[in-house]
């Protein structure tokens, strides 16, 4: 997205992006069961469009957003309090831009309870020599 000069407005405020939890429900095995949790970028709709666009290339690492617009569809119902990571900034004219989330195995972890598990910090996933570049569909 920053390649084709789309801002990122969590990594140009210096902050983390913020994170919802959704009523969009995934496969449940075994004792995990949940929902998934999304992350969230704000852009003016012709962005928006282009986001979807160029993330759509790109489906072993997020892919395309589940959700454009009404985060209400997708049982958000105060889009500008975060679940996790930090409170948006939407400026007049954005909408919100909403792609499956790195946290959607905490959110299930923690409904599962288990006594100790060892996940990531949002933001900083997997490391590794592998590209984004090299992923596209």
């Amino acid at each position: 997205l920053l390649e084709k000069g789309l801002e990122i407005r969590h990594i140009s405020n210096k902050c983390n992006v913020p994170m919802y939890k959704t009523n969009i429900a995934c496969k449940s095995v075994g004792v995990f069961s949940g929902e998934m949790v999304v992350s969230m970028r704000p852009f003016t709709p012709d962005n928006a469009k282009k986001a979807k666009e160029i993330t759509a290339n790109f489906p072993l690492v997020h892919g395309a957003p589940v959700q454009i617009g009404n985060a209400k569809e997708i049982g958000i119902n105060n889009i500008l309090k975060a679940d996790f990571g930090d409170d948006p900034i939407i400026k007049e004219g954005e909408i919100p831009v909403f792609w499956a989330c790195g946290v959607t195995p905490q959110n299930v972890i923690m409904k599962a309870k288990l006594p100790f598990v060892i996940t990531h910090a949002p933001g900083h996933m997997f490391i590794s020599d592998i590209l984004n570049s090299s992923l596209k569909y």
